[in-house]
Formats: structure tokens, C-alpha cells, sequence
């Protein structure tokens, strides 16, 4: 599990002028103590009343433009005049929001109320109409406050912030010259946010020429302790992955990506003569960074949605077979060590006209899961989104590997929804997986950054 960095938030109180304003002040204080135990950082202003000049609106405003946050939470405590709202929140509008109405209290057989939702009902539509990007969430009369909700919330706003300056690079260009891995360099920029930087995998072969001996043998002496190694590997074998290993991790180092594609068929395995698996293995062991071979684009883009969100290595799984419940989805190189159920296991073997290379073998963690993939299609962005119980494969086989096969990473998921509603909608063969039930969290962000996640409208209209 990768630490994210902490959820910034503006937090601002209102209530109506007349209103006394112990009422207003104390519910504020302890609404942000809640949020500030459950981990956010709050950049606050005193409670907003509707004076008629505007002096508070007009201090809080300055207030908040002070500090740099992903959201902005706005607390209604009480009846408020719209105006006043809108004009401490109006200089950031470009910023996801929270519409947050508080509760009134019980006096001994009466229940106290400020009338929070006549206040936060006058704001919705008016909100909605202008165009701001907002939750909208009221706490119910006697029950907690729902402060998951704000939460998760919360983590998808700081999840487009990061993705606002994000990096991927891209060794290469369009391997297997597939479609499906295609991307709008302009509409992604202007929608979601990330860079894609390609560069030549020539940078690569060059840098690996610079890798000194001596560093080579050392980490090629303790990957031989602290893998399991299936068979004992050809001489060179270890020594390619690590050199190619280094060369990336320098190249990644320098360009501060926060994840990476790279050409593996028509480019690595073509060109360098054998399988990148080892090196992506021991790159996954020793940075903190997303990867995914095969020029995929958006499947990089994905997996930056999916850490950004969960905090998980977002690794990357493709479809081998469709099953009346499910899927049996694996990959025929890599896993990172954090999916991996036990120790990292490699096998030396090569696959059709390419070289020797580590292939990874390693079981994969079972439970909970999500996949899910970005997609774009005439002018939409959409994210396809599935949930399910994942479980340890059949015993099964990809055919073309030198004997004996190797039992590729995989799982057997078993859809929470129908098979064939997913397969129809189907955008690519990598799909991107975290554990857990994660679909709320994947939705919140869609919202944010007004990617689609209504697979009928969407879809059925696309394709």
C-alpha cells in the first residue's frame, strides 16, 4: 500500500444573521474536529452570517484564497440567504465541493432546530444550475453525521488534484500496432489532467550501456535470495533484467514519472531479445510508481486513478477467458509484489521467437476486487467499472511457452453483475485491479472530472 499524501480542504461555516450565533460557531467546530480526526487538513475561516455589507463573506473569501486546497467544504449550520454562500464561494468555483447540512439537537422532550435544511434545499439547485462541481450531504435528524460519504468524496478530489500534474511515461509508441491503447493528447489534458512524455527506447539501451558491473552482480546476488526461483536460470538472464532494470529506473528517476509504459513486443523483446518481466518485477520491488506494458495509454491513466484513489499499486490484469459467472484474467510477464500472495516467484523461460527472460509466476491475493478501465470514445470519456469475489485459478495453461508452461499470475473473478451486460461493454483487454469494493470511490471522482459511469447511455450510444 503506497501513502498518499493528505486531503487538503477549505472549510467554511454559515448561519443566518439572527440566528444566536453560539448555535452556529460550536456545531461548526466540532463538524471539522470530525474531519480533522479522520485524517483531513482543514484550511478554515469563521463561521459566515448574512450581514448586509458583506464584510464576513468578504473576509472569508480573502481567507480561503490563502491557502491551496482540493475542496472546499461548505457547512450550513442553519438558514442562510443564498447570496451570502455564493459570494464566499465564487472565486473557487473551479474546485470540487461539499454541500453539507447539520442538524438541530434534542433539549430534553423537544428537538432544537436552526432550520440547516432550508437553508441547504435553497442552495442545491442554485448550485447545480451555475454549473459547480458538489456532493451534496445532510445529516438526518438523530443519526450520526454521514462522514464516510464526506470522505470519499474528499479522496476523489485529492485524487484530481494529483492526476492535474501527473507524469506517464512512454517508452515507444503504439506496440502491436494496436487501436485499443490510443489515446487524445488534448482532451485528456483538458478533461483529466496527466502528461504523457514518450521518448525512444534507444534512451534505454543507452543508459543501460553506463550500468556499472559491480551494481549489476550485487542486486542480481540478493534477487537470487530474496525471490524463489522455479528452475535455475540461464548465465546473463538475471544480469539483463537488472541492467534493464537500472536504465528504467534512472530514466524514470530523472523525468519524475508517476507511471510508465513501455513498446514490450515490438519493442524490448524485438530489439533487446528477451522478456522485460523481471526488470518491471524488480522496478515494481524498489519504486513507488504504476507500469503497463504494451503502450497503453489509458490503462496508464487508469492505474493513476486507481492509486490516487485507494492508496494500492493499481496493477493491471488482461481477459484469457470468460466463464458464465466471470473471468479468468492474468498477465503473461508481471506482478507487482504487493498483489502477490506470498514470495515473488520467477521462472526463466521464453516465449515463441523471444529470448530468456524471468517471468513471474507468483499466486495472486484472492477477495474483494474491483477492475475497472478508462475509455474514450467520439468526444467521452467513460470508466467501465466491475466488482467480484476473486479466487485461485483452475490449473490452466497459455499456449507457445517452452516446456513446462508456466502457470501465469492470475485470478478467477466472479462478477457481482451479469457477464454478458459487461462483456458487451467491454473496452480493452487490460483492465486495472484493486481489492476491495472500490466503485463508490471510482464514482466519486467520475463526477468530479465529468468522466461517464452510465454504461447504458454511454455505451449503447457509442458502440
Amino acid at each position: 500500500m503506497n501513502r498518499l499524501r493528505e486531503i487538503r480542504a477549505g472549510f467554511v461555516g454559515f448561519g443566518e444573521v439572527n440566528t444566536p450565533k453560539e448555535f452556529i460557531v460550536g456545531r461548526c467546530a466540532e463538524s471539522a474536529k470530525l474531519l480533522e480526526k479522520r485524517g483531513l487538513k482543514l484550511f478554515t475561516t469563521a463561521v459566515v452570517c448574512d450581514d448586509p455589507d458583506g464584510k464576513e463573506a468578504a473576509r472569508a473569501r480573502t481567507e480561503l484564497a490563502r491557502n491551496d486546497f482540493d475542496l472546499l467544504i461548505i457547512c450550513v449550520a442553519g438558514w442562510i440567504p443564498s447570496w451570502a454562500v455564493f459570494s464566499v464561494i465564487e472565486p473557487f468555483k473551479h474546485k470540487p465541493m461539499i454541500l453539507w447540512g447539520l442538524s438541530g439537537w434534542q433539549e430534553g422532550d423537544r428537538f432544537v432546530t436552526t432550520a440547516d435544511q432550508a437553508g441547504t434545499t435553497a442552495l442545491r439547485k442554485p448550485m447545480e444550475d451555475m454549473g459547480y462541481d458538489f456532493k451534496y450531504v445532510v445529516n438526518y435528524r438523530g443519526e450520526k453525521p454521514r462522514i464516510a460519504e464526506i470522505i470519499n468524496y474528499a479522496e476523489a478530489a485529492r485524487a484530481a488534484s494529483l492526476l492535474k500534474t501527473a507524469k506517464i511515461g512512454m517508452a515507444g509508441y503504439r506496440d502491436m500496432r494496436l487501436y485499443g491503447t490510443l489515446y487524445d493528447g488534448v482532451s485528456l489534458k483538458a478533461q483529466i489532467g496527466p502528461e504523457i512524455e514518450h521518448f525512444d527506447l534507444l534512451e534505454i539501451a543507452q543508459l543501460m550501456e553506463k550500468v556499472k558491473a559491480k551494481e549489476i552482480a550485487t542486486i542480481s546476488s540478493a534477487l537470487k535470495k530474496r525471490w524463489h526461483f522455479v528452475k535455475e536460470p540461464r548465465p546473463g538472464t538475471v544480469e539483463n533484467s537488472v541492467r534493464l532494470f537500472l536504465a528504467l529506473k534512472a530514466k524514470i528517476h530523472d523525468r519524475k514519472y508517476q507511471g510508465f509504459s513501455f513498446c514490450d513486443v515490438d519493442g524490448v523483446k524485438k530489439l533487446m531479445k528477451f522478456a522485460p518481466a523481471g526488470s518491471l518485477t524488480l522496478l515494481h520491488d524498489e519504486m513507488d510508481i504504476c507500469s503497463i506494458p504494451e503502450n497503453d495509454s489509458l490503462g496508464a491513466v487508469t492505474q493513476l486513478i486507481v492509486k490516487y484513489l485507494t492508496g494500492q499499486v493499481a496493477a493491471y490484469l488482461e481477459f484469457y477467458e470468460f466463464m458464465k459467472d466471470g473471468a479468468l484474467m492474468g498477465v503473461p510477464d508481471y506482478v507487482p509484489a504487493e498483489i502477490v500472495d506470498g514470495k515473488v516467484t520467477v521462472m526463466p523461460n521464453a516465449f515463441g521467437d523471444f529470448g530468456e527472460g524471468l517471468l513471474n509466476v507468483s499466486k495472486l491475493k484472492t477477495g474483494k476486487v474491483t477492475i475497472c478501465r478508462l475509455g474514450y470514445s467520439k468526444g467521452v470519456y467513460a470508466m467501465h467499472i466491475m466488482t467480484g469475489t476473486a479466487r485461485t485459478p483452475v490449473k490452466w495453461e497459455e499456449a507457445g511457452w517452452a516446456p513446462p508452461a508456466p502457470q501465469l499470475p492470475s485470478l478467477e473473478i466472479i462478477f457481482d453483475n451479469p457477464v454478458e451486460d459487461f462483456i458487451q461493454k467491454v473496452m480493452s483487454q487490460h483492465y486495472i485491479i484493486s481489492y476491495g469494493d472500490n466503485r463508490a470511490k471510482l464514482e466519486a471522482l467520475c463526477s468530479i472530472l465529468g468522466i461517464s459511469v452510465d454504461a447504458e447511455q454511454v455505451f449503447g450510444r457509442l458502440i
